[in-house]
């Protein structure tokens, strides 16, 4: 449910942006510019819980891979 207490009917989709940032964004809308969608809709529940299942580390890609560059 929402907060206004109405049933949340809307499909979402799963996006990811440049640094493995997951988020869900509304199907019917277009994806937003610097976001990608990686193939997963379904209600809120079942997108976040893909997240949840996905998203193990939730560090920037840029900050994960610092460690592995050469200085």
């Amino acid at each position: 449910m929402t907060d206004g207490g109405e049933q949340d009917n809307t499909i979402y989709r799963v996006v990811v942006n440049h640094e493995e940032q997951y988020s869900i964004w509304p199907s019917r809308k277009e994806v937003p510019v610097g976001w990608t969608d990686v193939g997963k809709s379904g209600s809120k529940a079942e997108c976040l819980a893909h997240i949840k299942e996905t998203w193990v580390d939730m560090r920037p890609l840029s900050l994960r891979t610092k460690g592995t560059r050469e200085v």
